[in-house]
């Protein structure tokens, strides 16, 4: 057979299900390649693979193409078979390091977010083995919250054991780090490729942010900068929390808010205020204030 597979949002990041899926049919022996509208006729299947459901559909997929992606809707599964098998890392030669997640789900029930719906209660999923590559030390982990499940917590000390230089892109539950001490103590001995990821998608969570920063920095994290998710749903809210984070020295990422399963462009004023956020060199020479007057 012949295989096609198309990433709908057009992202360098990896598509984790698509690797997985070229992995599989090579497996059994198909040829599988990046989908060429012109090649439509001489593919026997195409996939396409959606996160974001604002992105435009791609008018040119065959009618069966097989769609899947949160973008697509919350009910596509790959089969177990597909689900646990070792990526392939060959669809994106740019990329170095392995993917993967070792839970799946989330404790928590934030109205913005579709991973309840779409991954139930927290769980297990995998071990780092599962999708770790040989030729790399650098892993980036997609759990969405693996503080809270003793099996992601095992795979973190596992990490250490094996050498791993790790990446939680989701962002770390600070709520979690600010009531154990022993989970501060962990994260300051793990190895970072990059900065330590939080979230504070609301201002209840300050207190949590600031106790889990000083916490693993008095455990020896001092070396590794940290970074923070922010959501943004109101600018003067945002802007309270953005201020609090430089305060304490963590690099804020805001993020406008965009509804589930909506293609609507967030407002103006939000784009304005994560621009002004996001772009280091303004942030860190301009003050909102300034922005918002014009001066860059």
């Amino acid at each position: 057979m012949k295989i096609a597979l198309h990433n709908s949002d057009n992202m360098r990041f990896p598509s984790l299900p698509l690797m997985k899926l070229a992995a599989w049919h090579k497996a059994q022996g198909d040829t599988v390649e990046w989908f060429i509208p012109l090649m439509n006729d001489a593919y026997n299947r195409v996939y396409s693979s959606k996160v974001f459901s604002f992105t435009p559909d791609e008018p040119n997929l065959p009618r069966d193409v097989i769609r899947g992606g949160t973008g697509y809707g919350l009910s596509a599964n790959l089969p177990d078979a597909i689900e646990h098998i070792m990526p392939d890392y060959s669809l994106y030669p740019g990329f170095k390091a392995s993917l993967g997640f070792t839970t799946r789900g989330c404790i928590r029930s934030c109205p913005w977010c579709v991973v309840p719906g779409k991954e139930g209660k927290i769980h297990a999923h995998a071990e780092l083995e599962e999708f770790l590559r040989p030729d790399c030390r650098d892993v980036v982990l997609m759990d969405n919250n693996i503080l809270a499940h003793e099996h992601g917590i095992r795979q973190l000390e596992r990490s250490i054991t094996l050498g791993l230089r790790l990446d939680c892109n989701q962002g770390l539950d600070a709520r979690l780090i600010a009531v154990d001490d022993a989970l501060a103590r962990l994260l300051s001995r793990v190895r970072w490729s990059k900065s330590i990821r939080l979230a504070c998608d609301h201002k209840s969570q300050m207190p949590a942010v600031e106790s889990s920063v000083k916490a693993i920095r008095r455990h020896g994290g001092k070396r590794y900068n940290f970074s923070c998710y922010v959501l943004v749903q109101d600018v003067e809210d945002a802007l309270e929390r953005i201020e609090f984070l430089r305060g304490l020295g963590v690099d804020p990422f805001a993020q406008p808010y965009r509804e589930p399963g909506s293609k609507k462009v967030p407002a103006q004023n939000l784009l304005r205020l994560a621009r002004w956020c996001n772009h280091k060199a303004i942030f860190k020479t301009v003050s909102w204030s300034q922005y918002q007057g014009g001066a860059a």
